[in-house]
């Protein structure tokens, strides 16, 4: 009986389907950006599934951390938030996988198809978006003087606006910045960017402030740095200053000009078991759809990335602020965007990474 017993069992668990991971860890950014998805996505689904949601703020190192745990062959992650280029990326290596919008993500309520849906901004086979965001600047008040900026090269401007700057410790923006303001035609910047004379041109502008720099990892530095005061301004994503702004009440105001958009969405790492791969698939049907899309929007001022959750998008869900005024894509904050290009950043990155990293050094 025992030896039939046995065959049995195996037997069964070779025909049924693979069990579904009952915990699971999602990778994002922290702060006020992780808050809104903990409030729109995380918790409405923990309460839907009872599935235990681990939080980890390492978004800002996803590529080196996946690729060192796809060499370890020990991938601790499930669900991991990341920047579209850094999708490209880690799609490109084989670190993530691929994702088929029409059966893994939901149509949208009158049926479009997800692929449809988000359009365009499906910029990779493994990335499923979820906001179109902008790094832009956010500047105090009270010590910017009679005359608030209004253009982006007010950040090199140290005669006009003495005081100390925060840049994120990376290249991305930080160049294409300097180069606007070193007279390249917007037009022309990646161009530019893709010589080494054009990135010794971007570095050399940047050296003008070099010394009145304060360099940001985290999303949630250059907030805390305006809020004390440290800087006079600093660079961010926009989500980040509308939480510094309205719901802190801080003496900062936005700096629109020339705020880049991008885009920021999920991966699913490559190399999850089998459970743990279908737990992730699930929740990723669940966390993009129509609905939770336009659910993060009442708490951080990012635009959704379906054409569906547009319409949706209504108040704050605690200051009950109308939050469209407040997205980067509204038509009197976007009269000059500058366009991330993330093809330029997936090819370049490693390269003027190195060159960038030992600029700082100097």
């Amino acid at each position: 009986m025992k030896t039939k017993l046995t065959a049995l069992a195996v037997t069964t668990a070779l025909v049924a389907p693979a069990a579904i991971a009952e915990e699971m860890t999602i990778v994002s950014w922290g702060g006020a950006y992780s808050k809104s998805q903990k409030n729109a996505y995380h918790d409405p689904y923990s309460e839907k599934t009872g599935v235990t949601i681990i939080n980890d703020d390492s978004s800002a190192e996803a590529v080196a951390k996946l690729r060192a745990m796809n060499e370890a062959g020990n991938v601790t992650w499930d669900v991991v938030d990341v920047v579209a280029a850094d999708a490209i990326r880690l799609c490109d290596e084989g670190l993530a996988m691929e994702i088929d919008p029409d059966t893994m993500l939901a149509a949208a309520p009158d049926g479009t198809s997800a692929a449809d849906d988000f359009g365009d901004l499906l910029v990779s086979e493994c990335f499923i978006p979820q906001i179109v965001y902008s790094t832009t600047f956010g500047y105090r008040t009270d010590l910017v003087g009679d005359t608030a900026p209004t253009d982006i090269c007010a950040v090199f401007d140290t005669d006009a606006y003495p005081g100390k700057r925060s840049l994120e410790k990376r290249p991305i923006n930080n160049m294409e910045w300097a180069l606007l303001c070193d007279g390249v035609a917007k037009g022309d910047v990646y161009d530019v960017l893709g010589t080494p004379e054009g990135q010794d041109q971007a570095l050399a502008k940047l050296d003008t402030i070099k010394d009145d720099v304060i360099w940001w990892s985290a999303g949630a530095d250059t907030p805390q740095l305006l809020a004390d005061g440290e800087v006079i301004m600093g660079s961010t994503y926009n989500g980040r200053l509308f939480s510094v702004i309205e719901e802190q009440k801080q003496p900062v105001a936005m700096l629109w000009d020339a705020q880049v958009f991008d885009l920021d969405g999920w991966i699913i790492p490559a190399g999850l078991s089998e459970e743990r791969q279908k737990r992730a698939l699930d929740y990723i049907m669940f966390a993009t759809d129509t609905q939770r899309l336009a659910d993060q929007a009442k708490w951080i001022s990012y635009g959704p990335a379906r054409a569906s959750s547009a319409p949706l998008v209504g108040k704050h869900a605690e200051l009950g602020i109308e939050m469209a005024p407040h997205m980067p894509t509204d038509p009197e904050n976007a009269k000059n965007t500058f366009l991330y290009n993330y093809e330029f950043w997936a090819d370049y990155r490693d390269d003027i990474d190195a060159k960038f990293q030992a600029w700082l050094a100097k």
